[in-house]
């Protein structure tokens, strides 16, 4: 008995929540004002203790000599591998570069707004496993990769559909690039993210970029935005760079992202570590810009704290809170977008763990003013996991943002004077006229947590959100339905690929 009314009751459940092909997205517009936890005081020291490591201390470039010639014919001191730059040759570059742009979608509904007081969620970035409630941990698959786009694509909380979602084990390193482009441009119409891991790959990106949305119209605005990260502390690569060049001589859009893990990567204390990461993220947006004026940059921020016992990284703590803010600010202080955020965790499971430190690092997120926040959905494990389950509830989370965002609305019709007129007092509302009109609207409406009393959840099978999130992600996917992509455009990328992937089994 118990089981068919578990049974029902799922059914009940799958029928509400029935995916069906998404409205075009609308990027969150954030009203809320910025937290400023700097005076402008500390906001100037932070740029100080930058401009002085930059100049004093000085930034590794690791095996790309172009690199280093382009710093030193732009005025940098360079020593060896090591340059040198000062403070006025630095933001003479960091000037160039916009502070808002639009990015691209196969869809122009999907079109997102990059920065001002715009929020931008994309979900999960580079896990090499995944993870769902019936089969455990497991390493990632290109059906996994293609699952997780098309339930980004199915997420009306989701605006971009990220990039190396999870890592396609099951496909050849030198090629699995091309499958990851295909998935995003096949199985969704909202803008991708670019390949970095190696500067052929960029080059790939950028040509399928051309062939989707032609290489004029890139011009005016990219068709796709690539993260690169800093080998903290105060350290690029070739590959990074490499990748950095090839989108930036094409135009196309780039989050500069120091990756540092606090006590390991930067000093223990957060002023120390704020102005390292400004310092290094500064860096290759002025590489940026001397490659090519004006290529449209995102500051970013990728800052998370040891474990002093175990050397574990750490998610959802009061350092990484106050780093958020903080990097908000410095982003600002250069008019430029920020990166940073999302549905952290360390945990192994989406359990009360994982719950405490996503919304730990998501409230911050936004009070910050954040404009690109990527793991928007699905981390788990520091990021060594894609969850399934997690995905669907990090939706919660950002479906709750976007309905704080906005503020709070203040108009005639929100007084409400007809339903005072209409309900005399000591009445209720409920049926009231104005309460019909925004019923539907008024307040946010959950998908995978529950508001039942415990009686009705228990009648329906004491199902937790695990378990309802387990079937959240099957209905989204049982009822994906594909954009449609033009046919001569698909027979071109296909060719593309195939050529490739010929090329590199050949080792050119």
């Amino acid at each position: 008995m118990s089981e068919r009314i578990s049974r029902r009751a799922e059914q009940r459940e799958q029928r509400r929540n029935r995916a069906v092909r998404p409205h075009p997205i609308r990027p969150i517009e954030n009203k809320l004002p910025p937290l400023n936890l700097l005076e402008e005081e500390g906001v100037a020291r932070i740029h100080g203790a930058s401009m002085r490591l930059l100049k004093e201390r000085g930034t590794l470039i690791v095996d790309y000599p172009p690199a280093l010639e382009t710093f030193r014919r732009h005025g940098a001191k360079v020593v060896d591998n090591t340059v040198y730059i000062d403070e006025e040759t630095l933001l003479h570059f960091i000037r160039q570069a916009p502070s808002t742009f639009t990015l691209l979608a196969r869809n122009p509904a999907n079109h997102l707004p990059i920065g001002g007081n715009m929020t931008i969620f994309a979900p999960v970035y580079g896990p090499p496993f995944v993870m769902d409630l019936d089969n455990g941990r497991r390493p990632a698959t290109l059906a996994d990769f293609e699952n997780f786009v098309k339930l980004t694509y199915m997420a009306e909380e989701l605006h971009c559909s990220g990039g190396t979602l999870v890592e396609p084990n099951d496909i050849p390193l030198p090629e699995r690039h091309l499958d990851m482009l295909m998935a995003h441009i096949r199985y969704s119409d909202k803008a991708f993210m670019g390949s970095v891991t190696h500067r052929n790959n960029a080059i790939d990106t950028v040509r399928m970029c051309e062939i989707l949305f032609g290489a004029e119209a890139m011009q005016q605005n990219p068709a796709t935005i690539a993260l690169i990260n800093a080998s903290s502390p105060m350290r690029y690569d070739d590959r990074m760079f490499g990748a950095l060049e090839v989108y930036a001589e094409a135009r196309q859009a780039l989050i500069i992202t120091p990756f540092i893990i606090a006590g390991a990567m930067s000093p223990t204390t957060i002023a120390a570590t704020l102005a390292q990461q400004n310092a290094e993220a500064l860096f290759g947006i002025c590489y940026a810009q001397m490659i090519n004026p004006g290529t449209p940059v995102v500051y970013g921020s990728f800052l998370a704290n040891i474990d002093m016992k175990s050397g574990a990284p750490c998610f959802g703590t009061p350092e990484g809170a106050l780093a958020i803010y903080g990097g908000a600010q410095m982003a600002r202080h250069y008019s430029l977008p920020y990166r940073s955020g999302g549905n952290f965790t360390a945990a192994n499971l989406p359990d009360a763990q994982a719950g405490y430190e996503s919304a730990g690092t998501m409230w911050p997120t936004m009070q910050a003013g954040t404009n690109f926040v990527l793991h928007a959905a699905g981390w788990l494990e520091g990021g060594l996991i894609a969850g399934y389950e997690k995905f669907v509830l990090d939706l919660e989370i950002c479906g709750m943002m976007a309905k704080m965002a906005p503020g709070i609305k203040i108009d005639e019709d929100e007084f409400a004077w007809d339903a005072y007129a209409e309900v005399e007092p000591g009445g209720h509302f409920l049926g009231s006229q104005h309460t019909m009109r925004h019923y539907q609207t008024a307040f946010y409406q959950h998908k995978i947590f529950t508001m039942d009393n415990f009686e009705k959840w228990a009648e329906e099978g004491s199902r937790d959100s695990y378990v309802r999130a387990n079937a959240r992600w099957k209905e989204m996917l049982a009822n994906y339905i594909a954009p449609v992509l033009d046919e001569g455009k698909r027979e071109e990328l296909e060719a593309y690929v195939a050529r490739r992937r010929h090329e590199i089994r050949r080792g050119k």
